[in-house]
């Protein structure tokens, strides 16, 4: 299983990125999948969650701004990034395999089995 992350860069505080995670060798709907992010010196944080029975779901720092999508026929977690803020400076992880939890997708890391490398966002202000 191989998970690869692109699409982070450098951007003003208020533009947009787009991430997108491939999967090689596993499909993303077998399971929940997401995104997790990890700045220096903090622990990881999820960021967001998509799963096809449960749905999706976003930590109270990105909703209203963050967008999970998954494309079906391409294999592949999409996470649309607006308005974006210093602090949501981090390394982004795309994470598959992961299990539900009291009716939505867990957002504990070791709960999920497999991760993609990290793609860098950096938000400046």
């Amino acid at each position: 299983v191989d998970l690869v992350e692109s699409g982070g860069g450098s951007v003003q505080a208020g533009g947009s990125l787009r991430l997108s995670c491939v999967a090689s060798g596993y499909t993303f709907s077998s399971g929940c999948m997401g995104w997790f992010r990890q700045a220096p010196g903090e622990e990881r944080e999820g960021v967001a969650t998509f799963d096809e029975y449960v749905g999706t779901g976003y930590a109270d720092s990105v909703k209203g701004r963050f967008t999970i999508s998954y494309d079906t026929a391409m294999n592949t977690l999409d996470l649309q990034m607006n308005s974006l803020k210093p602090e949501d400076t981090a390394m982004y992880y795309c994470a598959a395999g992961g299990a539900r939890v009291s009716g939505r997708c867990s957002t504990y890391g070791p709960d999920f089995g497999y991760w993609g490398q990290g793609t860098q966002v950096t938000v400046a202000s």
